[in-house]
């Protein structure tokens, strides 16, 4: 079945080319295809293009299928073309010509982006609610090491102490930067397309402050050409805020494997967290990292991907925008897999303590000597050269006493500070209402 069949077969390769992954991908999209039209049949009927009793006849049938899609049991069957035909069919199959009227005034074009819209907003949702149960098992984790010292590290060699809490900081810090992005994202995300059909509006008197309102949209697409292109620019929007977060992850990734090894061993991860060699009884690999690190840098490379899928393309709309959903719903799953398996790694990692204790790390405290000097007169050169001159010539002895006071520091982590820049950032997204809105309509 296809909505714009006019009774001409299509070439198979051709039908086969064109659908693509397109049912496999709509699957994503099935409960939000029939959010989309149970909101566009209440604003039909409100303009008189739906009677009171067919419209409460349909969003009982919509609700049945919202039902089955919401719980993963909806199938696109082989000769039906995608989300939009199927939920079409069911409707006609179950209510006749009465099934028919659900398309008056939309097109597939604004039909895909609202649902590529609902989606997205869900999706950004689960995102914004793993990224933040990993930020705060972050700041736990800064808390309780605060007092562990460990290298840092410039160029790959030991540069000066750092903490575990200093650490686990950083990239706590780090997420409520990528979180300000999403939220951007969130915003340019959360705005109605629908009623702009086919991209150039209808002759009917749609309501689309209405469907706005029941779909717990901040705000319109106003101009119907700008809705119609913000397919793909909204991916790319979002895309851009997933390549900061993956590289938050993908570097966190890496320390940790770098950490993990036999040479650094700062940190063990449990044996039921490894993965073992065929060939070598020793190994306890940190694969789980490993591909954090591969999925995140894959992810880095999307808002690539999709500024190529739509560059050079004129308005109005083209199918090479089905695309889209290829690139961005398995990076989506991709990145809330990492961010998931992240916190999971994280919470099971023992650090070691006396780190620096070694001989090998002693050199690190040479910065405290020099400022230990200026503190007592010395100019900052001159100590300079004199703690240079005396690990050139083996005298130097190290101040392993530190004394880091200032924002941001070993001894003044300022958590507080960033837990707040977090509640700011979370303030931004207004979930609370979108959920009303969903729930009204869908229950």
């Amino acid at each position: 079945m296809k909505l714009w069949d006019k009774g001409i077969a299509t070439n198979e390769l051709v039908e086969q080319f064109t659908v693509g992954l397109d049912r496999e991908m709509d699957l994503y999209l099935a409960p939000f295809d029939v959010m989309g039209t149970m909101a566009h049949i209440t604003m039909l009927q409100t303009i008189g293009l739906l009677e009171k009793n067919e419209l409460d006849t349909l969003l009982a049938e919509l609700k049945k299928i919202y039902a089955t899609a919401a719980a993963g049991k909806l199938k696109i069957e082989d000769d039906v073309e995608d989300i939009h035909s199927q939920v079409e069919l069911m409707l006609t199959r179950s209510l006749g010509d009465m099934g028919k009227k659900v398309h008056s005034g939309r097109s597939r074009n604004d039909q895909v982006l609202v649902d590529m819209k609902l989606y997205l907003r869900h999706e950004v949702r689960q995102i914004f609610d793993l990224a933040a149960s990993l930020f705060k098992t972050l700041i736990a984790l800064s808390d309780k090491h605060k007092d562990d010292l460990m290298p840092g590290y410039t160029h790959l060699q030991v540069a000066m102490p750092s903490s575990f809490g200093l650490w686990f900081g950083a990239y706590a810090e780090c997420l409520t930067d990528d979180l300000r992005m999403l939220s951007a994202a969130y915003k340019v995300i959360n705005q109605n397309p629908l009623g702009s059909a086919a991209g150039y509006g209808s002759s009917f008197p749609l309501n689309r402050t209405l469907t706005t309102k029941l779909l717990g949209f901040s705000d319109l697409n106003y101009n119907v050409v700008c809705a119609q292109m913000g397919r793909g620019k909204t991916e790319q929007d979002l895309s851009f805020a997933m390549a900061a977060m993956a590289q938050t992850l993908s570097r966190m990734a890496m320390d940790m494997c770098m950490y993990n090894s036999q040479d650094l061993g700062f940190v063990h991860l449990p044996d039921e967290f490894t993965t073992g060699s065929s060939i070598m009884p020793h190994k306890k690999n940190p694969d789980v990292w490993e591909l954090v690190r591969g999925k995140c840098n894959r992810i880095k490379a999307l808002p690539t991907d999709i500024t190529l899928t739509i560059s050079n393309l004129p308005s109005g709309y083209h199918r090479d925008l089905q695309l889209l959903k290829e690139q961005i719903i398995p990076a989506i799953n991709d990145l809330k897999d990492c961010l998931r398996l992240a916190e999971l790694m994280l919470k099971n990692t023992e650090v070691r303590k006396d780190i620096m204790k070694e001989p090998k790390y002693q050199l690190a405290f040479s910065v405290e000597v020099v400022n230990k000097l200026v503190l007592s007169g010395v100019p900052f050169r001159d100590a300079y050269k004199q703690v240079a001159f005396d690990i050139k010539d083996g005298r130097f002895v190290p101040e392993t006493h530190i004394n880091h006071t200032h924002e941001g520091s070993i001894g003044n982590l300022c958590n507080d500070q960033i837990d707040r820049k977090f509640a700011e950032v979370s303030a931004s997204f207004d979930f609370a209402s979108v959920e009303a809105a969903v729930n009204s309509l869908v229950k």
